[in-house]
């Protein structure tokens, strides 16, 4: 029987970071790996990096080789030439040469994105199928799924022409203001249309985890760095090494609000190579944000292609807003 020594080392020894680089067209992707065992990408949505997942990686590094990276132009993944307009399709490219180098035996991989990365996850199903076992994607805000695709675009346009002219504090207020239903919660522009057209009722697929939806949150602006910000403002116990992490994502809001926000969420998927691959795909919805905007396109999504849907505790940002609990919820999820 192990020694209590023996199993702290080898839970130390699961939990450890092990950094890498990676170079990619047009850019140097750094990624930091944990534990052993099938491969688990972990994409960070929003202006977030790596470090937006470090408990969630440690408390999965256990049964997974858990890997997360910063996207390319964030943080410590570095451009090769001036920051453009950013599109799913090339960071999607980026996570297929990620789970080519680090798949163990070449296996197909377990890709979880949230937010603008559940995009990416999505564009990477629908062109790579071979390299995902499965794909977790939460809440991905695509607009042209919503009933009133306009007012999606013109949500996301308004934040971005807002940093622009006043900056991220002012975007991010319009933000939050977008996404929130006309009248409030409970009702308005986004909540009540899934299922409208012929094809979302045809294509209802599973549900994995019903009940009732208690009432969503206000706000689902901040982004998954902001949110984690203004937790770790709240906590007893924050390190520098973490008020670092936060201020190198908070860093990233400039790039992502001028540069990824439109051109991911006004992403038009294949829907057709998604049905195709519809058993491989579970869309995660918060279990507070079902009325927003980013959550009704994930039902509408899931509608159409017949994937299944699955419930996760908190709303947009759920994974900061409790790691252990999304996290739990994640692993129910990746093993079901």
């Amino acid at each position: 029987m192990p020694t209590t020594d023996a199993t702290t080392a080898a839970a130390t020894a699961a939990t450890a970071v092990r950094i890498g680089r990676l170079e990619a067209p047009g850019a140097t992707l750094h990624y930091e790996v944990r534990g052993r065992g099938p491969l688990l990408v972990m994409m960070p949505g929003g202006s977030a990096d790596a470090g937006i997942y470090d408990t969630l990686a440690a408390g999965l590094a256990d049964r997974w080789t858990v890997v997360a990276f910063d996207p390319r132009g964030y943080s410590r993944s570095t451009l090769h030439g001036p920051t453009g307009e950013q599109l799913p399709g090339t960071h999607s490219e980026d996570i297929a040469r990620l789970i080519e180098l680090l798949s163990p035996g070449g296996a197909p991989a377990a890709v979880f994105g949230s937010s603008s990365s559940a995009i990416v996850a999505l564009d990477l199903l629908s062109r790579r199928p071979g390299l995902v076992g499965r794909v977790v994607a939460h809440e991905p805000p695509l607009v042209e799924l919503l009933p009133d695709p306009a007012a999606g675009r013109a949500v996301f346009a308004a934040v971005r022409e807002s940093f622009l002219r006043d900056g991220v504090e002012a975007a991010m207020a319009t933000m939050a203001a977008g996404l929130v239903p006309e009248g409030g919660a409970g009702g308005g522009r986004y909540e009540a249309a899934t299922g409208a057209d012929e094809e979302s009722r045809a294509a209802t697929g599973p549900v994995e985890d019903g009940g009732a939806t208690v009432p969503p949150e206000e706000s689902g602006g901040a982004s998954e760095a902001e949110a984690k910000g203004k937790a770790g403002a709240g906590a007893k116990a924050g390190t520098g090494a973490e008020a670092a992490t936060v201020r190198r994502m908070m860093a990233n809001l400039p790039v992502f609000l001028e540069h990824v926000l439109c051109s991911f969420s006004g992403h038009a998927p294949d829907l057709d190579a998604l049905r195709a691959a519809a058993p491989k795909l579970v869309v995660g919805v918060g279990r507070d944000s079902r009325a927003l905007l980013p959550a009704v396109a994930a039902e509408r999504l899931a509608q159409r292609v017949g994937s299944a849907t699955a419930e996760f505790p908190g709303g947009h940002v759920g994974l900061t807003e409790d790691p252990v609990a999304f996290g739990a919820r994640l692993r129910e999820v990746l093993l079901g």
